[in-house]
């Protein structure tokens, strides 16, 4: 794709960046063909080609340019970063960047409305602390009856009892698991059996209190300073007990993983943080990661459900990891049912479900479709927000996939 920068334009950072991304896009439109948003809405702007032309017209533009509107900002938001479209790309474009870039650009050109600004505070502050999540989430349980409509269909039931976890210590292999904002009060249990599969495989797992959030929720809902000084405090908590040996830092909310993974990117310019942020990355594991090296007959798993899976999109997407957890499944003995479509977003995407319902509920329900066409007995995922929202249309029951084997387990 050719571009129009200045030569002024060039010399900052950002645009150095998506002048390169931009490069690389030949307008072959593949990935339309396995966006879910313009399979849905059928408008150029609502697929990956659409936008990547709208952010090059505002990255282009100078800052007083009628071209930069709240129409472009719509087409950006409606994007779920699902990551399907570079998959799909033969060149490569690596399409998430670019859009960092931009939301970044029009999120500074063009104020929100008062009411999105004050929709997207809430969330954040809602929802990247723990402690503060659950005690609204049980608040919200209680009164179920007295929330708004669209908050009530969102209200999850109470979670699976978590159990004991084993003591960590009495293994001389160690991991580090990230606890997440959002899953010890919707899930608590799916932290809870990975300890407990892993102890039996020799391994420790050691949470970490100070190590919070991601920082995956600041950042795109474009409080992107906010996002790195939470990649800056979890480097801080975990450094310790990476000097100390521990093999990994694993996590069992996919979304979560994919973003710890791009630490090393995303702070490559922090002369503080760049080296540290690196081996971070280098580090992260999501839970399958771990499990396929490990000697999985030693576990002797009573297998007996029919099992969905859905994988979600910052699993096979953005981590490429397409394959993995149905693989392990498979050898543990479960059945797994067929699931057309595989590919393609439940509509989930962190905060989207909230933000644009509408696209997110049809999205959901043709994916429920696809997962239960094979009649399973549970669908099982690998990502909270997935669980959530797809457990939300109250069809068939949605788990973790580590919590089915950790009840599989022998004495479980």
């Amino acid at each position: 794709m050719q571009t129009h920068f200045t030569d002024a334009d060039r010399q900052k950072p950002h645009i150095q960046e998506a002048e390169s991304i931009l490069r690389t896009c030949v307008h072959c439109g593949f990935c339309n063909a396995t966006c879910p948003t313009y399979q849905l809405l059928g408008d150029e702007r609502d697929g990956p080609r659409g936008r990547i032309y709208l952010m090059k017209e505002l990255l282009e533009s100078r800052d007083d340019d009628d071209q930069v509107t709240e129409e472009t900002r719509l087409h950006l938001d409606r994007c779920l970063t699902c990551l399907n479209c570079e998959t799909t790309c033969p060149s490569g474009v690596e399409y998430h960047k670019l859009l960092n870039i931009g939301r970044a650009e029009i999120e500074r050109r063009v104020p929100r409305p008062a009411g999105e600004r004050a929709q997207r505070y809430a969330l954040r502050k809602m929802m990247v602390e723990p402690k503060r999540f659950q005690a609204l989430l049980k608040l919200g349980q209680t009164f179920k009856p007295l929330v708004p409509g669209k908050l009530r269909n969102k209200m999850p039931a109470a979670p699976v009892d978590a159990g004991a976890r084993p003591d960590a210590q009495r293994h001389n292999r160690q991991v580090l698991i990230l606890e997440g904002c959002v899953q010890p009060g919707l899930s608590p249990n799916t932290n809870a059996a990975t300890a407990r599969i892993l102890d039996r495989l020799g391994i420790g797992v050691t949470p970490v209190a100070e190590a919070g959030c991601c920082g995956a929720v600041d950042f795109h809902l474009n409080a992107q300073d906010d996002g790195r000084a939470r990649m800056r405090a979890n480097i801080d908590a975990w450094w310790p007990y990476i000097e100390q040996g521990a093999e990994a830092i694993v996590q069992t909310a996919s979304g979560c993983g994919a973003f710890v993974k791009e630490y090393g990117y995303m702070l490559k310019d922090d002369p503080d943080y760049a080296v540290k942020a690196q081996r971070v990355s280098a580090l992260a594991k999501d839970i399958v990661e771990i499990l396929r090296d490990e000697p999985l007959d030693t576990l002797n798993v009573k297998a007996s459900e029919r099992l969905a899976f859905h994988c979600p999109c910052t699993l096979q997407h953005a981590q490429k990891l397409n394959g993995a957890v149905e693989g392990i499944l498979s050898k543990l003995g479960f059945a797994l049912t067929p699931v057309q479509d595989a590919h393609l977003c439940c509509g989930s995407a962190g905060t989207y479900s909230i933000t644009q319902p509408e696209l997110a509920t049809q999205l959901r329900n043709n994916k429920l479709n696809a997962l239960e066409a094979g009649q399973p007995d549970v669908i099982v995922t690998a990502n909270i927000g997935c669980q959530t929202h797809l457990a939300g249309a109250n069809r068939t029951p949605v788990r973790h996939w580590v919590e089915i084997v950790d009840a599989a387990l022998p004495g479980a």
